[in-house]
């Protein structure tokens, strides 16, 4: 069983083009697939993701949440050099971490069909506790009988269920700690990974391939928190500028070419961004000044290790698989102006040191087993079953699946030796997830259920070698 008879199997093999709806911003499966392609190598993918997220309010009316998860799309490329026996040097292009959603409807996360629903007070949770501030318009408060209201009006609207306020005056009241709305009234988000990779491979003899190098990698991102569930941060604000930082990454591989077989664990490094924050949230009041709306916000996208395994089974015929970890419970996005925030609220929700705009409870682990076959010098073909664990029983609002099974098929054409076109796809079964807001993390509160959804994704990649 020669390398050449299973060759084109192979390339198919490591040809999943569909990684693309993973746990946490998961999204490429940051593969380093090219750089163990024989000679030279040129090669340009495009995956697109047609995503079904729908659900249920946990609270108040119960509504039904129609599809929060936005199509995507996003480009890969590579380009390997084999300078002698030894050495190849390789770039890699991929988008590795990114989220798109947006709500819609009437519902928690959006402020549609609400009266007043310019303000962000519109939607706020209705209890007793809200009565000493809409007193505190009267004016026989004082300052400080004002102040001291306020910790239950807040504690009230972080932790009880959630309905439109009647009363104008508690709005008018509750409008002094939050702000307008400008420009939508829907919760939605938009996060944007590129990541360049320049790697070195070392060849010293035909079993071993030692290989590493930089990466840099850029992220920008927007998010917009709308409804009554996100409390008195409904009307949130943040946009992250664009922002670029170095990384690296180091992986080894063990390999016999007569079996085409190959084992390779793959390391890539977290990577410590600083970036540019612009925060809306300027109405909000602080006992004690006006909170400011430009910060640095660090964000530190994570670590990961992939263990890629191939092997030839019968002539014409390899079995592949790779195994991921992510480790996304060390993630967490907290800008200044939120921070800030939450510090003062995380005391009435037993956060003595607040708590995080995102974070997820665990680490990723996900894993991909199938099998390539060459039909012909023209055809090859390949089958894959995936699993992906998500990060844990209770996920964010602005990514509410829990992990997920798929179902992976593809085809590749070869109409020359050194040309070469594959498509693929993939089915998603999206795990079940109750989706919480940043607050409620680490209990068992949370504002809405995500049942029975599913996502498809389809790949293409073509290739030149020379």
């Amino acid at each position: 069983m020669k390398h050449h008879a299973i060759g084109a199997a192979v390339v198919l093999a490591m040809l999943p083009a569909t990684g693309a709806f993973a746990a946490g911003l998961d999204r490429s499966g940051q593969p380093v697939a090219p750089i163990f392609q024989q000679g030279n190598l040129v090669e340009l993918g495009w995956t697109s993701l047609f995503p079904t997220v729908e659900g249920k309010e946990s609270i108040g009316a119960k509504r039904d949440i129609s599809n929060m998860a936005d199509k995507y799309s996003f480009p890969s490329a590579a380009v390997k050099y084999q300078a002698n026996d030894q050495w190849s040097f390789s770039f890699l292009y991929d988008h590795p971490f990114g989220a798109d959603a947006a709500y819609d409807g009437i519902n928690v996360f959006t402020n549609n069909g609400t009266p007043g629903a310019t303000t962000r007070a519109a939607m706020i949770p209705l209890g007793t506790t809200l009565t000493p501030i809409v007193q505190a318009l009267n004016p026989g408060f004082t300052p400080a009988q004002v102040q001291a209201a306020l910790p239950g009006a807040i504690q009230q609207a972080l932790t009880v269920g959630y309905g439109p306020v009647t009363s104008t005056q508690a709005q008018a009241a509750v409008a002094k700690y939050t702000t307008a709305a400008s420009d939508t009234n829907v919760t939605n988000v938009a996060v944007t990974t590129q990541s360049f990779s320049l790697v070195a491979g070392f060849q010293p003899n035909k079993n071993w391939h030692l290989y590493g190098g930089p990466v840099y990698q850029t992220i920008k991102g927007d998010v917009h928190l709308r409804g009554a569930a996100y409390s008195v941060f409904n009307g949130y604000d943040a946009n992250f500028s664009n922002s670029g930082a170095w990384g690296f990454l180091a992986g080894a591989a063990y390999q016999i070419p007569d079996i085409a077989f190959r084992a390779a664990l793959t390391y890539r490094s977290a990577i410590k961004h600083d970036v540019d924050t612009t925060e809306n949230f300027v109405n909000y009041q602080k006992l004690g000044g006006a909170v400011g709306t430009s910060s640095t916000t660090k964000i530190k996208t994570p670590q990961s290790v992939n263990f890629d395994l191939q092997s030839g089974v019968a002539p014409n015929t390899v079995a592949f698989a790779n195994l991921r970890w992510v480790d996304w419970s060390s993630f967490s996005i907290r800008p200044g102006q939120f921070g800030a925030i939450s510090n003062d609220l995380g005391p009435f929700v037993g956060k003595p040191n607040g708590f995080n705009l995102v974070e997820y409870g665990k680490d990723q682990y996900s894993a991909t087993v199938g099998v390539g076959r060459k039909f012909s010098d023209q055809w090859a073909g390949n089958m894959s079953v995936g699993w992906d664990s998500g990060t844990g029983e209770y996920v964010t609002t602005l990514g509410p699946t829990r992990g997920n099974w798929n179902l992976g098929i593809g085809a590749q054409y070869s109409p020359t030796k050194n040309f070469y076109i594959g498509l693929g796809a993939k089915y998603f079964w999206l795990g079940d997830a109750k989706a919480q807001v940043a607050s409620n993390v680490g209990t068992t509160t949370y504002q809405a259920d995500f049942k029975d959804n599913n996502a498809v994704a389809v790949g293409v990649k073509v290739g030149y070698r020379f």
